[in-house]
Formats: C-alpha cells, structure tokens, sequence
C-alpha cells in the first residue's frame, strides 16, 4: 500500500466539505494486472444535471529541494492515470492537488503554466491550514 502524502488529510477533508463524498482512499486503477494507487477517488451529486461527477485526485506537497523534479514526477504520474482511467473510469476526472502558497509560488511561473497548459492538467488548489478547496482549474 503506497504511503499517505504529507496534505492527505487535508484534502480528503476540504473535498468533504466542498459536498464530496470519498468513494476511494486511495483509488486503485488497475489495467492489464498492473495496479497503481492514487490517493483519493471521490463523487458529488450535481442536481442541476442529475447526474454524479467523479474524480481522482492525485496530492502532491512539492517539498523536495528540486520543485521541477517534484513536477517531473506529478506529470508522469498524471499521464500514466490518465490511461489508466481511459481504460477502467472514463467518465472520471484526474486532479493534481497542490497546496495554495506553492500554486502561487511556484505554479504562476509562465514555464510552468505552459507545461501544465500542454499536458491538460487539471489542478485542485487547496488551502491547507483551513482544509479549504480554494479552486479548480481545467
């Protein structure tokens, strides 16, 4: 079982009181007897299409001295659940949660906003002392 990241908690508690309901804690996505685990699987009812909205959300802390191999590792990760989803949950949405000063700090640099622009990547911005989801975007 893979280890918790350092804001698990965190987000599976802002997610919860955003209206989410944790379905997975982690989400384990499986093709072709390869398994690997994201961290959190989670669904909310939208009345207005009554329907449910799924995601998987993916928590990175980018406390490592090197924040481009803490985003080298997010984007590998983020490909490889990608087709995992395409395979096993096509109808769910993959998220890479970060905390709210690293978004400022390191995710507004223009590098970084192509690099996430080129590869589509949702992100899930969160507050961390408040457990507060503070935006998505994508």
């Amino acid at each position: 079982m893979p280890q918790s990241d350092r804001y698990h908690e965190q987000v599976r508690n802002a997610l919860i009181k955003d209206g989410w309901t944790i379905t997975d804690d982690p989400f384990v996505l499986e093709l072709e007897g390869m398994h690997v685990y994201a961290d959190l699987g989670a669904e909310k009812a939208l009345a207005a299409q009554k329907r449910e909205r799924t995601i998987v959300v993916e928590i990175k802390s980018f406390v490592s001295p090197s924040l481009v191999s803490e985003l080298e590792k997010a984007i590998g990760q983020y490909a490889i659940y990608t087709t995992f989803l395409k395979k096993s949950s096509p109808l769910r949405e993959l998220f890479i949660a970060v905390a709210h000063d690293v978004y400022q700090d390191f995710f507004q640099r223009r590098a970084v906003q192509e690099i996430i622009e080129d590869h589509s990547i949702r992100l899930l911005v969160f507050e961390p002392d408040k457990e507060e989801v503070l935006e998505w975007i994508g």
